[in-house]
């Protein structure tokens, strides 16, 4: 994105909703990137890879199962995100899920606005390394 049409204001003044928005977009973009780059799929299986790795149950495991990696501003934006009313909760997964998945979605925003590549290439990693981990255990 054109650094001039980017908003000055620190990345914490945004509603906890508007980052998770951003940082749901941001995530799927780094999926789809590594799938792409790594893959060579139908769009049918890039499609079911990519759900694997963006859904609430998947989320919501990365934040519980690795609570050390955050740092202590991180766990700060994960609870604020955590903590935001939305308007509707999916059957998909439980309403404790879908708040721990938006915590992370926030985050994944908060460290884009940030331009905290690095950090979002790490969580990025993290969140590779315990779906592998999940499916193993399967």
């Amino acid at each position: 994105m054109n650094e001039e049409k980017r908003s000055k204001m620190p990345a914490r003044l945004y509603a906890p909703l508007s980052l998770a928005y951003l940082g749901d977009a941001v995530y799927e973009l780094m999926i789809r990137e590594d799938l792409v780059t790594k893959r060579d799929l139908s769009p049918q299986k890039y499609h079911k890879a990519s759900v694997r790795l963006a859904n609430a149950k998947t989320q919501a495991k990365i934040v519980t199962e690795h609570p050390d990696f955050f740092t202590e501003e991180e766990q700060d934006i994960l609870k604020r995100g955590k903590n935001a009313k939305p308007g509707t909760l999916p059957k998909s997964c439980t309403p404790q899920e879908y708040h721990l998945a938006t915590g992370l979605e926030c985050l994944f925003g908060y460290l884009y606005l940030e331009k905290r590549t690095e950090r979002l290439e790490e969580l990025f990693e993290l969140c590779l390394a315990t779906v592998k981990d999940a499916e193993k255990e399967k």
